[in-house]
């Protein structure tokens, strides 16, 4: 393939050079290729934001709340459970479970918005 031929002559290979054309005989770039649908700077956000959760989920939340979130999101690449597997696993009612989730998500909320407002003053 183009690649082959170039690491034979030694060239530098640049993401925006031709390398194949498509079906319609368009010419595909490497770019094409291997591009990802998400940027760089959304990825980058991305992991910012998930690591001030797993911030704020430790610092605001009771051991019953984190384990209530982190069961229910799939948090930890674990998979996430409904409420009512969340409640058999603890033993506790379905309603509980909502009530519980429901505070932890108003406390991290809260945060989150804390911060965004810190930053604007």
């Amino acid at each position: 393939m183009h690649f082959r031929n170039l690491k034979k002559s030694a060239q530098d290979v640049y993401i925006s050079d031709p390398i194949d054309t498509d079906k319609d005989g368009n010419s595909l770039t490497l770019m094409d290729i291997v591009s990802d649908d998400i940027s760089v700077f959304d990825s980058i956000d991305l992991k910012l934001k998930s690591e001030k959760l797993y911030k704020y989920i430790g610092e605001s939340l009771d051991d019953r709340e984190k384990q209530i979130i982190v069961m229910r999101y799939g948090l930890g690449n674990r998979i996430p459970l409904t409420q009512r597997e969340v409640a058999k696993k603890l033993g506790i009612s379905r309603s509980y479970v909502s009530r519980i989730e429901k505070k932890a998500v108003t406390v991290l909320k809260k945060r989150f918005g804390k911060e965004i407002i810190d930053s604007l003053g």
